[in-house]
């Protein structure tokens, strides 16, 4: 299987076809909740079936409506050739309008380090990251996700983070966004490290995407799917991350007979963001070797509304 980082180099020389039939819509539709709890769905949960030309990326709001999930979030590996085409993402935000989905953010992979302590090499990067932010403009999101990356020492990269959060801040202002970090491998797993990024941006419209999964320090993209070096603790990274939150990632690998994530305590992350006060939806990302990935989708989405209701 392709790492996240192999995938979107792919699709970066791919074309994206889009079939005339199959054009959907987006709109302000109301999410179905399970008292109170509104699910998303993140688009790499179906990475497998899109690399392999089984689904249509244009088609995403229409397949998430096949799980009883009326809000997406988009992946910019999935339309790199179309990152400026403003035609493109008024057609999709149409399409997605007519199916009743509502449109979330776009999580921004392989635009450069914004934690690149070069200031010359940075500002590329920020700059790579604009096309991106317009597009999500277009589609009515809330919010573009990026990741915390450079390298250098833990000092360095977050003083450039925090630049890059700043100016990146500023220019999502105008367009009603907000810029998101990631928990995704590498300084960027260290709650406490991303969250003191959020607080010197100094930014109202800069904050954090929390993911159950991403909590590997030792290895870019943070899965804990497979055997990582140094990890740190999920429950304590997802608390650190929170109070900045604007998005929740459940991120989910396998499951056993009862349900259950196996690596990851669903109720005790969901007591954690339900105690937080946090009212925004909880995006699904199954990323599992071991079934097949509607099977996934659906094993997540009945996870969360169960253990959402034992909270209540």
């Amino acid at each position: 299987m392709q790492s996240r980082r192999q995938f979107v180099k792919a699709m970066a020389v791919g074309t994206l076809q889009i079939p005339l039939a199959g054009m959907l819509s987006c709109s302000s539709a109301k999410q179905p909740s399970e008292n109170n709890l509104k699910i998303s769905l993140a688009q790499w949960s179906l990475h497998r079936a899109f690399e392999k030309g089984e689904l249509q990326p244009a088609n995403f709001a229409a397949i998430a409506r096949q799980y009883n999930i009326e809000a997406v979030e988009y992946v910019n590996g999935f339309y790199r050739d179309k990152g400026s085409d403003e035609k493109f993402w008024n057609e999709l935000k149409q399409t997605a309008d007519n199916e009743g989905v509502k449109n979330l953010l776009i999580m921004i992979d392989e635009e450069g380090d914004l934690g690149n302590p070069d200031a010359a090499a940075r500002t590329t990067s920020i700059e790579n990251h604009y096309k991106w932010l317009h597009a999500a403009n277009l589609l009515g999101c809330h919010s573009v996700r990026v990741n915390a990356f450079g390298e250098g020492s833990k000092e360095e990269v977050q003083r450039a983070m925090i630049d890059s959060m700043q100016r990146l801040g500023e220019y999502a202002a105008p367009l009603n966004l907000n810029v998101l970090i990631e928990n995704h491998g590498l300084y960027s797993s260290d709650g406490k490290w991303v969250a003191e990024v959020i607080r010197q941006s100094g930014k109202t419209n800069c904050g954090t995407l929390p993911d159950f999964g991403n909590w590997c320090l030792s290895a870019k993209w943070g899965t804990t799917q497979i055997e990582c070096a140094e990890v740190y603790d999920r429950y304590l990274g997802v608390a650190d991350l929170l109070p900045f939150a604007k998005g929740v990632s459940a991120k989910s690998y396998a499951f056993d007979a009862d349900g259950n994530e196996t690596r990851i305590d669903y109720p005790r992350l969901l007591k954690l963001v339900k105690d937080a006060g946090f009212d925004g939806y909880v995006g699904i990302e199954f990323e599992g070797f071991d079934m097949a990935e509607p099977e996934g989708i659906r094993a997540t989405k009945k996870l969360l509304e169960s253990s959402w209701q034992q909270l209540l």
